[in-house]
């Protein structure tokens, strides 16, 4: 069996086990499992993939909602205009996650990236999620909690997708 055949096969049966859980369980976001997901598989789709793939969305998410934070809590929009503000605050923060590459267990910026960006769309998407409130909430109204788990049990899919591709290209190779 081809590597490509054996992925189609486990990614869709790792999907559709990930679904279910995702709309059973409510509240976490299959969207940023599906982003951490393509990140485990851009970033090799191995072992150090997962570690580096759930590290880095993590860091992303932590910077990108502190980032938000920032933006909410400090009032120099109001000074500066909400848009310039917004925008320096995200430079800065940018910048800061980039260096921080020279850390070897925050050296995936695509990683980062993905996770800064996946929190950025649910701040801005979700209703009600860019405030200090929700931000500082101890549950699944803050980024800070929802999406490093939803992205966590992403990489854990991703993984046993890759897992499973592997395992099924063994056996056809052992039945061939």
């Amino acid at each position: 069996m081809s590597k490509i055949t054996s992925l189609a096969i486990s990614v869709s049966l790792c999907g559709f086990v990930a679904v279910w859980f995702f709309l059973t369980v409510g509240t976490i976001l299959i969207w940023a499992a599906f982003v951490a997901w393509a990140c485990f598989y851009a970033l090799g789709g191995n072992a150090p993939a997962f570690r580096d793939t759930v590290i880095s969305n993590a860091f992303g998410v932590g910077v990108a909602s502190t980032t938000a934070l920032v933006i909410v809590a400090v009032p120099l929009g109001d000074v500066i205009g909400g848009a310039v503000w917004a925008a320096l605050v995200v430079a800065v923060s940018i910048a800061i996650y980039i260096l921080a590459a020279n850390i070897p267990a925050l050296a995936s910026i695509p990683g980062t990236t993905f996770g800064y960006a996946a929190t950025f769309a649910f701040l801005l998407q979700t209703p009600d999620r860019f405030s200090t409130d929700a931000l500082l909430s101890l549950g699944f109204a803050s980024s800070y909690f929802v999406l490093p788990l939803s992205m966590f049990l992403g990489a854990c899919f991703a993984l046993a997708s890759a897992k499973g591709s592997d395992l099924l290209v063994g056996q056809a190779e052992v039945a061939g």
